[in-house]
């Protein structure tokens, strides 16, 4: 069994805990949740007290993780990334959006060669990033992806100054562009532009476009690619997770699954 530790513990974290305990199958022992933030009497009673709470990355280094998954921000990447990754330890990131910064990207490459530990990037809400990945390797010719969301998911992000969120009667393309500047500008919404990007073309030649759309729900994410192996198109239409109506319940069983992947015998 892995030993694994989770930095954050916010709504993605908390349903991706959830997601494990759970499972019937065989995951990785969680060591250490690291969490600045003061913790609620229901957020600890939640834990069972069965795994430690700390506040600086030294401490949850010294619980000995194999793998620490950031679950919290993009700036958790920037703080903590290279220290993570120098100490050998490998690191899942699921702020994807944080890799757009050519900088970061390329001082963590460094780190985990420096360090010997792998830098992963799960699907996140995505699915097709397997075939898209494995596309690239024959020849890719063209990626194009969409995100719709709810109005209320792209409150607090550059969307308010261009629409009127509360006001849509239909849906409103308020993005379109590369991949980098849409990972950029909405980072808490679009970790899935970062993804396509790393798994495909890459940050500059990956077409993004961003809708808000009222009569949904939930996140749409649409992916077109074509290449020399054909053209695929994937949908998915997903939930919201209740805490946090910015994120993809899809994100959570992606985080898990690929925790679970890390310890298994047989990974798929």
């Amino acid at each position: 069994m892995k030993k694994v530790a989770i930095i954050g513990y916010g709504a993605i974290a908390r349903a991706t805990l959830t997601i494990l305990s759970n499972l019937k199958e065989e995951g990785p022992q969680i060591v250490g949740i690291l969490e600045k933030k003061e913790l609620s009497e229901a957020a600890r009673s939640a834990l069972r007290n069965s795994i430690p709470v700390v506040e600086k990355i030294d401490d949850l280094l010294a619980r000995d993780p194999e793998l620490i998954a950031e679950i919290a921000s993009r700036e958790a990447v920037y703080e903590y990334g290279q220290k993570i990754l120098d100490a050998g330890k490998d690191l899942l990131v699921i702020s994807v959006g944080s890799l757009a910064d050519p900088d970061l990207f390329e001082r963590l490459k460094s780190s985990a060669r420096k360090g010997g530990a792998k830098l992963l990037i799960p699907s996140g809400a995505l699915g097709a990033i397997d075939s898209l990945v494995a596309a690239r390797l024959g020849g890719l010719t063209e990626v194009r992806q969409t995100l719709s969301k709810p109005p209320k998911a792209w409150k607090g992000t550059a969307a308010e100054s261009i629409l009127n969120l509360d006001g849509l009667t239909e849906a409103k393309i308020f993005f379109t562009g590369p991949a980098r500047e849409a990972a950029t500008q909405y980072p808490q919404n679009a970790n899935v532009a970062a993804t396509v990007a790393l798994a495909g073309l890459g940050f500059e030649k990956s077409h993004v476009q961003l809708i808000a759309d009222p009569a949904l729900k939930g996140p749409v994410h649409r992916i077109e690619a074509v290449g020399t192996f054909g053209s695929f198109k994937f949908e998915l239409r997903g939930i919201s997770l209740p805490d946090n109506p910015k994120s993809s319940a899809m994100a959570a069983f992606s985080i898990a699954r690929a925790l679970v992947n890390y310890s298994a015998s047989v990974v798929i």
